[in-house]
């Protein structure tokens, strides 16, 4: 079965859409940790952070570089921190969390958003693109 993130790409399931080419995607987490977090997902499903191929693993770092920077506009953040965790979708995954303190990073304080909440910062994100 597909994952959940391989359900948003393929449009099954609605997302708040930040960024995207021919090998992945960027999108609001529904459940953030700090305003604006941010997963960037291959289009490939494959498990394990590390266990994508070389290039890809090199290409989402890039593809999610104009992201941090939009992130810091909008924000104001001091850090956009880039976190492998990988528990909760079986499909690899890079949070973007902006972040003023290191407990900014809690992932015990993610709450939900409302969906305008969301449309509102992923607006801002891609005009800040």
């Amino acid at each position: 079965m597909a994952s959940i993130f391989s359900q948003i790409i393929a449009g099954e399931i609605p997302s708040f859409r930040i960024r995207e080419d021919d090998h992945f995607l960027a999108f609001l987490d529904i459940r953030p940790v700090m305003p604006g977090h941010t997963l960037v997902v291959p289009k490939k499903e494959v498990d394990h952070f590390f266990d994508m191929d070389d290039e890809l693993l090199q290409e989402i770092l890039i593809f999610a570089k104009p992201i941090t920077r939009a992130l810091k506009r909008v924000t104001g953040c001091d850090r956009v921190a880039a976190v492998v965790a990988g528990f909760d979708v079986p499909h690899a995954h890079l949070h973007l969390i902006p972040a003023f303190v290191m407990s900014d990073l809690d992932f015990s304080k993610a709450a939900p958003s409302t969906p305008e909440q969301l449309e509102s910062m992923a607006e801002e994100i891609r005009r800040a693109l």
